[in-house]
């Protein structure tokens, strides 16, 4: 093999190497979060192709049976578009590739795409009116970035169910999907896992001030705008220290998610 191909392969593969610990990290942290439900739900990565290139035809997913807390970076599942396994002794759960799939392929900026039935996100999801309300100082980073699917369809056992998800999105990078639960989609995993977290953080305070039947603070449009825009300059370094410490933490507390 030429030097610079066997340069090439070593590179991608350090390179899944790191997608796939990051995968883990998230998975094992998603589990310390209570996000997870028993052994479904699902988080997916793509990762770039023999030209570098990143299309959502390759992706890297967590394996079907295996519960979030005890998942490492070799049990992950590298599959292809058509839902054949490339790498990995495991299997993938039927909705997990056809959601992930065909939002990885349509919707160009989901790197990363995260689907959980996580409690107060979900609750939320469970109501006539579905909002996030932008009342709370969490919430306000995700102005205008939420697409709402108010029709349950049932469980995602098709392409065709796959696509109306990913058509939904339209160019918003979260899902919320009545009497289902949440998709948070991002360019890297740092950045949707802080997506996923600070979003069921808000959905807790909107659910918790609502049970008490009062009206809920009425912000100001110029405040939020405002808001959400201090929030977006600040997301990328409050992404990359969250995911760091997350990091830390379990590799002193977990070392085995890095194998």
């Amino acid at each position: 093999m030429p030097q610079s191909a066997a340069n090439q392969q070593i590179s991608t593969e350090l390179s899944h190497y790191e997608l796939r610990t990051d995968l883990a990290a998230a998975l094992r942290w998603a589990a310390r979060e209570n996000f997870n439900e028993g052994v479904d739900n699902h988080f997916s990565l793509a990762v770039p192709n023999d030209k570098g290139e990143i299309t959502g035809e390759l992706f890297l997913i967590n394996p079907y049976g295996w519960h979030w807390s005890e998942v490492t970076a070799s049990s992950m599942v590298l599959c292809d578009a058509e839902g054949t396994v490339l790498e990995g002794d495991n299997t993938v759960e039927d909705t997990a590739f056809y959601i992930h799939s065909r939002i990885h392929v349509n919707v160009p900026s989901a790197t990363v795409v995260l689907h959980t039935h996580q409690p107060y996100v979900t609750a939320l999801t469970l109501l006539a009116d579905t909002e996030l309300k932008m009342c709370e100082q969490n919430a306000l980073q995700f102005h205008n970035r939420i697409a709402y699917d108010n029709a349950y369809n049932g469980l995602a056992l098709g392409s065709n169910e796959g696509n109306r998800l990913a058509k939904m999105m339209d160019d918003k990078s979260i899902l919320m999907m009545a009497g289902h639960g949440v998709t948070v989609t991002g360019p890297t995993m740092k950045e949707a896992f802080n997506d996923l977290y600070y979003l069921e953080r808000a959905a807790m305070f909107q659910v918790l001030a609502m049970s008490t039947g009062r009206e809920l603070l009425d912000i100001p449009a110029d405040v939020i705008d405002k808001t959400a825009d201090q929030q977006k300059q600040e997301s990328k370094q409050v992404a990359d220290r969250h995911f760091k410490a997350i990091k830390r933490i379990l590799a002193q507390q977990e070392p085995e998610y890095l194998q």
